[in-house]
């Protein structure tokens, strides 16, 4: 095995959702992982914490860049719209390839503890985007309902996109959604 070769972080979340799907989550070690990508165990730790972060890598990176988008909405924004652009640029990161998606929303939701785990960091996004409103002046109430309203927006329009058989973008799912709470709301 090549120490030290680029792309090792790419090579083993490609090996760990092959695995993943074709065994299973629970049933595949990391042993069988870094084997799969060609590199030591030793180099899977140096990229993941563990076997579920191959799925999740990238979960602190979307809530920061929704976050920045959030902040960067104009001082007279509503929360609601606030919250539009934080959405509209998380889609923008995972709406960048479908196919590893669906691939990755299967792997998950074969499993309970995945699940979890998914529900906990949309939690930690909605606390954050919530935090972010606050900091912004909304009140309380209003940056909780916004932050949560938004990522419950996301869920819907995520699967409906990851598992709709035509191609589309998540942001426009993600806008139509928004658009029908909008008339929902009236």
């Amino acid at each position: 095995m090549a120490r030290w070769e680029p792309g090792a972080g790419g090579r083993l979340s490609e090996a760990a959702l092959e695995l993943f799907l074709e065994r299973g989550f629970e049933q595949t070690m990391v042993a069988d992982i870094a084997e799969r990508a060609g590199v030591t165990a030793r180099t899977f730790f140096r990229h993941f914490a563990d076997k579920r972060e191959v799925l999740f890598a990238g979960a602190s990176a979307m809530e920061e860049i929704a976050l920045a988008a959030l902040e960067s909405a104009p001082p007279t924004a509503s929360a609601l719209d606030a919250i539009t652009l934080a959405l509209d640029a998380a889609a923008g990161m995972i709406g960048r390839d479908r196919g590893f998606t669906q691939k990755r929303q299967a792997v998950i939701m074969a499993n309970a503890e995945l699940r979890e785990r998914e529900l906990t960091k949309l939690a930690s996004i909605s606390a954050t985007l919530a935090g972010g409103l606050r900091r912004r002046g909304v009140g309380d109430l209003d940056a909780s309902l916004a932050a949560e309203t938004g990522v419950a927006v996301y869920r819907v329009a995520f699967e409906r996109w990851v598992n709709a058989t035509e191609d589309g973008e998540l942001r426009d799912v993600i806008r139509t959604a928004l658009a029908q709470l909008r008339t929902l709301a009236q």
